[in-house]
């Protein structure tokens, strides 16, 4: 007698599989002719599909009617031997996927008088057609690939701009809405960033389930209303709260960037990809104020806020069409509705549904991850540590460019600005040195390791950052301390950007490695902290250099620098994939 118990969907399919084939029509029950993979399909790191049989057999167990003849069993193992089965199906726990590794060698118990589900496929899954699916964002064209590139940096790139390109205005901002207070006078500048430290929460969630270009765009023009508005002000607290509030629509790039170039790139081309990504919002501070010291000193300050909104909104033409939408989960749940709208097959499903849970519970999972990594993931918090004080120095360092060349070494405005030169040289540097090493490296370390890669080969490249940074800091404190001729601080400050700049890109893209498809959540975790020391050293930076001036100021930084920076590799590389093998978030 039949068993008239419910059963899970991929058990019922195989009852009614088998009977299908009892009756000799084993494809006439089946709806349209979908994609035809296995239940329970996975995306592994690299966007590819791999199987797992202990789940499908477990399955079959409970859902097995338990009556075959020794026919079909003999079918059944024919069809063992001719499929190719790619996934495994993820448990979930709090909206995580655990995806527990299995030993796909131990012997298993014998079953008797069942077949095995590995022949039992689920026709109403809607998945990727294959690892060669051109509709999988990991095998667009590398022109495709590259435009979205170049599109996000472009964003994450004018952001930035505008935090720093206030600097060379602050003397006129103030003297207009009668500012005397120095914190006051340098909150203008830093409320920006500190933005930055709030906007990823919950921006880089939201397009883990909505998609990265609805958010990309949308937090783009919340940036750009509010940046002309802070050309429109009137008063200093509208300055400050436009300020603010351009700066949280601005934070979206720097929270979903990373997440974009995840889906994007395979862990051996990713490291040029990040190289590029990350160098827009460091070189984005230093360009600013070149521009906005000479805009400045030859029209008004508003004019600062105008330029960048006009260039901003030719960066979001160009989104509209170059930038299309790459987060796997948003692009098969859109083929999944184009095929039922096509097919009206209402069982349509992809291996992200989760029919049990509610708007209002996804919201809940999707905007409390980037608090529980920053809570619970060492990993995040060591390097979301490091390069917080990384961001913060670069912030500091800038915040003390006015003053050392307009008053120790007596430049205007328009040529003080032009020593910001030197940290975009150092950044640019930094990429073109550090990209290729970064994929050279972890593809000769992963050949080494028997073809798998792991997060930890993008540690090698973290030490020459680590040392970079405070020799810059050392060469430029003293040679400004003493005045010497302009190049030679100059020289330490371009020292200084590209070692921050190396360690930014190791930083980042071991971070999306370990985190692949919750990269937007861990990258906006850590872009918490780093825009917290962005926002708050330049405000404590004027007292720090009244008592110790450059020499000391910045030799006390760079021996700070010392000690986070030079163990952070060491540890990494030691303990960093045993404490991912604990973690349910890490991939893998």
């Amino acid at each position: 007698m039949a068993d008239s118990r419910p059963r899970p969907r991929s058990s019922r399919k195989a009852t009614s599989g088998a009977a299908s084939r009892k009756s000799g029509n084993s494809r006439a029950s089946s709806p349209a002719p979908l994609e035809r993979l296995v239940s329970g399909t996975h995306l592994n790191d690299h966007g590819y599909h791999y199987y797992d049989p202990d789940h499908h057999e477990k399955e079959h167990m409970e859902g097995s009617s338990g009556e075959e003849d020794a026919t079909e069993e003999k079918s059944e193992a024919s069809d063992l031997e001719h499929e190719s089965s790619t996934d495994i199906e993820p448990e979930v726990q709090d909206g995580i996927e655990d995806q527990r590794d299995r030993d796909l060698e131990s012997p298993r118990p014998k079953l008797e008088k069942t077949k095995s589900a590995k022949s039992v496929k689920d026709p109403n899954l809607v998945a990727w057609k294959g690892p060669d699916d051109p509709e999988n964002p990991k095998n667009w064209t590398f022109k495709h690939k590259w435009a979205a590139t170049l599109v996000v940096s472009s964003f994450t790139f004018i952001s930035p701009v505008s935090s720093s390109m206030v600097a060379p205005a602050l003397t006129a901002i103030a003297r207009e809405f009668n500012i005397t207070n120095q914190v006051e006078q340098s909150l203008t500048l830093s409320i920006f960033v500190l933005a930055y430290a709030i906007g990823p929460l919950f921006l880089g969630p939201l397009s883990e389930m909505y998609g990265r270009v609805i958010v990309l765009q949308s937090s783009n023009l919340l940036y750009l209303f509010f940046n002309l508005g802070c050309g429109l002000a009137q008063t200093k607290g509208q300055m400050i709260a436009f300020r603010f509030l351009s700066g949280l629509g601005g934070s979206a790039p720097l929270a979903i960037g990373g997440g974009v170039l995840s889906d994007l790139f395979t862990p051996e081309q990713r490291g040029r990809a990040i190289s590029i990504y990350s160098l827009a919002p460091l070189l984005g501070p230093a360009v600013g104020p070149i521009a906005g010291g000479f805009i400045t000193e030859n029209t008004t300050w508003r004019w600062v806020f105008y330029a960048t909104t006009i260039a901003d909104a030719l960066i979001q033409v160009v989104g509209l069409f170059y930038l299309q939408e790459t987060y796997p989960p948003v692009l098969l749940q859109r083929k999944k509705k184009q095929l039922i709208k096509e097919t009206g097959n209402q069982a349509l499903h992809t291996e992200f549904d989760r029919p049990d849970r509610t708007v209002i519970q996804t919201l809940k999972i999707s905007l409390t991850r980037p608090f529980k990594l920053l809570g619970t993931q060492i990993i995040v918090q060591v390097l979301a540590l490091y390069m917080a004080y990384l961001y913060g120095l670069m912030y500091l360092v800038l915040s003390t460019f006015p003053t050392l060349w307009e008053q120790e070494y007596n430049e205007s405005v328009g040529i003080g600005g032009l020593n910001y030169i030197s940290l975009g040289v150092g950044f640019f540097l930094g990429t073109q040195i550090c990209a290729p090493c970064q994929d050279r490296i972890y593809r000769a370390l992963k050949a080494r390791n028997n073809g798998v890669g792991k997060p930890e080969f993008r540690v090698p490249l973290m030490i020459p950052g680590a040392l970079l940074v405070p020799t810059g800091l050392f060469i430029y404190g003293w040679s400004a301390e003493y005045k010497t001729h302009w190049i030679v601080p100059n020289i330490g400050a371009a020292i200084f950007a590209g070692g921050v700049i190396v360690g930014f890109q190791c930083i980042q893209t071991y971070i999306v490695d370990s985190y692949t498809r919750y990269a937007a959540s861990a990258v906006g975790a850590a872009t918490v902290l780093r825009s917290l020391a962005g926002f708050g050293f330049p405000l404590f930076a004027p007292y720090m250099y009244n008592a110790l001036h450059y020499g000391w100021g910045n030799s006390l930084l760079g021996f700070i620098a010392i000690g986070l920076g030079w163990p952070a590799p060491v540890l990494l590389w030691k303990y960093g994939e045993k404490l991912r093998k604990k973690s349910t978030f890490a991939a893998g």
